[in-house]
């Protein structure tokens, strides 16, 4: 299983700031995600996964510049989420400097043609994102039957979709999580919501093939590189 660290791009900077050095005194903080990335890809990260806050807010990738920056700086898969709903927007990303991208389920949960478009665009480097908790599925706006969990991975699936990256999910839905990757033969990514190794062990065990993380690794309670190394 991948440990993917997670960066937040705001105005061009990072959300947080990266001081890995912190505990001890020593290092430099910095915002700057080119640093930050390199500094990460050094300690093993084999992937890194962007969040555009302002693209997210404005529709469209809004980060390009730090997009390409990192590109510059690191050698590694970059997948970008915020602002990628449809195919210009992920022609963006890409120009940008990212190698994957990551749309919300609710661009093209009911539109089959838009979904097809943005596979034609990214392929096998599009991935959607579903919220795991049941009341969010249930609170939205369904022209059609509110459809479970299962049947949505199963449409995504059948559609194309070979990642998933699941937010918001529970002790208690982990392994209902990992039975999906392993029943419908799509890769599922978590994002958030660890912040021990034993949580990183227990995906693991269930299947999902990487954990995003973002503050547990700014803050120093997991390290990326023993985490890498446990869950491998």
């Amino acid at each position: 299983m991948q440990v993917i660290p997670s960066l937040d791009l705001q105005h061009g900077r990072s959300r947080l700031v990266w001081w890995p050095g912190a505990s001890s005194g020593t290092g430099t903080p910095t915002d700057r995600p080119a640093a930050i990335a390199a500094a990460l890809v050094e300690q093993g990260a084999t992937a890194i996964h962007l969040v555009d806050l302002d693209g997210a807010a404005q529709g469209r990738p809004a980060n390009l510049d730090a997009i390409g920056a990192i590109a510059h700086a690191v050698a590694r898969p970059l997948q970008l989420a915020g602002g990628v709903d449809g195919p210009e927007q992920i022609e963006l990303a890409f120009a940008a400097g990212a190698t994957r991208v990551v749309m919300p389920l609710w661009a093209v949960a009911e539109d089959a043609a838009l979904l097809a478009d943005c596979l034609r665009v990214a392929g096998d480097w599009l991935a959607v994102g579903l919220d795991a908790r049941p009341e969010s599925l249930a609170g939205y706006p369904w022209r059609r039957p509110t459809p479970s969990l299962d049947e949505l991975v199963s449409e995504l699936s059948a559609a194309g979709v070979a990642r998933l990256v699941f937010s918001h999910v529970s002790d208690e839905r982990r392994a209902a999580i990992g039975r999906l990757a392993s029943e419908h033969s799509v890769e599922v990514l978590v994002a958030g919501g660890v912040s021990t190794l034993d949580e990183l062990r227990q995906l693991r065990d269930t299947g999902v093939a990487g954990v995003i993380l973002g503050e547990a690794l700014f803050t120093g309670a997991i390290d990326l590189a023993y985490a890498s190394r446990e869950v491998a």
